[in-house]
């Protein structure tokens, strides 16, 4: 059964394999995904969503206010509210666990009242255009060629 959590910010164990697959997969320190997820001021505006199957945790994501692409190109930093950090564990990938998470953190999003999200990608902008996210704007930052696209709630 496919079931859909919102991490706590104490869900310590939870906490800590998000920070072990972003640093396997991104190369992100644990302690900055810890730090972040604890950060949340319990699920508003802010919030990390795990995917399980059968209870065993697939995949996760997060809506942030701030991503690291606006440490490095601070003019998008009039956009909140991004969608970000989109992963599911190698052997689950292709299956549509990425889109459904998405998908879901859309629909909570909407609960929230947001009206617009936004994320970037250099990797999956297909995935994101069929379901349904706009393309804004195309940047080279540095040998990556990110796509920064929106979508209204």
């Amino acid at each position: 059964m496919i079931q859909f959590h919102l991490v706590d910010a104490d869900d310590n164990e939870i906490t800590e394999l998000i920070s072990e697959w972003y640093l396997s997969e991104w190369n992100i320190p644990k302690h900055t995904t810890i730090q972040k997820i604890r950060s949340f001021d319990g699920g508003k505006f802010q919030f990390q969503v795990l995917l399980t199957i059968d209870n065993i945790p697939v995949s996760t994501a997060g809506l942030y206010n701030h991503v690291a692409l606006l440490d490095k190109e601070p003019r998008f930093n009039i956009y909140k509210n991004w969608l970000a950090l989109v992963y599911t564990i190698p052997e689950r990938r292709r299956h549509g666990f990425g889109a459904m998470i998405c998908d879901y953190i859309q629909e909570h999003a909407k609960e929230l009242c947001i009206k617009e999200i936004h994320l970037f990608t250099d990797t999956a902008e297909r995935l994101y255009t069929r379901l349904g996210w706009n393309k804004l704007e195309q940047i080279a930052l540095g040998k990556r060629n990110i796509t920064i696209m929106e979508k209204q709630l």
